[in-house]
């Protein structure tokens, strides 16, 4: 049983949703379909309101989860990730001019490529192996297959460091904040972006959430990343949403995790009707993005 609130530290945490699936070490495996399936239930902080696992995956079985994480889907929607990408770093050079960026869980480096065209210094941390060769090997990019607690990585060194779809994943959310603290250089800054549990269509489909899914330990709102961000000493600098581009197949794939046969007869309409590779952002307000000053040093 997890004895602490990743956000705010607090001890007491009481039941909030009793999932009817829940999956083992071998559906840890990133997965963006199975839609209200989690690795236990989840329990809610009475002090802030934070959500999370009742029970946390151990290292060891995440390490080996995302170790070997293999997926083409991301890389088929490239263009789409590069223009998110893009999103996400000209938010960062409102308060940031480029110099040297370390994306942590970086997969297969669209953003780290888009950040070398812009003129950063662009550095990568990546636990899967597919994903960190695809990025040295496709990409030509420096990115350390490793995780964020034994990456080998200078000190105070990063003007940048962005976790898109990261924090989520990692139970020790506090430890991983002051490890990017220890990263950044004076006056650096962090990019976050991630599900937020505080949307309505969070609220409105409770265990059946997108976001509800077996790698997911946090379930995090404004107000509880904002907590967390200032127990550590980050400055909170802006807050926005954070909708996705991807094509029209790629967001109607994602039905199936809610209705297999729903899927394909909309992705077969999208087909017929020339539509199913246009680019779509929908911005539903359930993604959340923070950029945020680093501790005083």
């Amino acid at each position: 049983m997890t004895n602490a609130c990743g956000a705010c530290g607090g001890t007491t945490l009481v039941p909030h949703l009793r999932l009817a699936h829940h999956f083992g070490l071998d559906s840890l495996v990133p997965t963006t379909d199975r839609h209200g399936s989690a690795f236990s239930d989840l329990v809610r902080c009475a002090a802030c309101g934070h959500i999370q696992l009742a029970r946390f995956p151990s290292a060891p079985e995440l390490a080996e989860a995302y170790g070997e994480a293999e997926s083409e889907d991301y890389v088929e929607e490239e263009a789409g990730q590069r223009a998110t990408a893009r999103t996400a770093l000209g938010r960062i050079e409102r308060h940031r001019e480029p110099g040297r960026l370390l994306d942590l869980g970086c997969w297969v480096g669209f953003l780290l490529a888009e950040a070398s065209d812009r003129g950063w210094e662009p550095t990568g941390v990546e636990p899967s192996e597919f994903a960190s060769r695809f990025a040295r090997e496709r990409l030509g990019l420096n990115v350390l297959h490793a995780g964020l607690d034994d990456a080998d990585l200078p000190a105070r060194a990063f003007d940048a460091v962005v976790m898109a779809d990261v924090i989520e994943h990692l139970p020790d959310a506090a430890f991983a904040l002051d490890r990017v603290a220890s990263l950044l250089a004076a006056d650096g800054v962090l990019y976050l972006a991630l599900p937020n549990a505080g949307s309505r269509v969070a609220r409105a489909l409770g265990p059946r959430s997108w976001s509800v899914i077996p790698t997911h330990v946090h379930y995090f709102t404004r107000s509880s990343l904002f907590t967390l961000l200032r127990r550590r000493g980050f400055t909170p600098l802006w807050a926005g949403t954070a909708p996705k581009a991807f094509t029209a197949r790629y967001y109607l794939e994602r039905l199936g995790g809610y209705s297999p046969p729903l899927a394909r007869g909309l992705v077969g309409a999208a087909s017929a009707g020339g539509v199913a590779e246009r680019m779509l952002a929908p911005d539903f307000r359930d993604r959340m993005a923070v950029v945020a000053r680093g501790p005083l040093k």
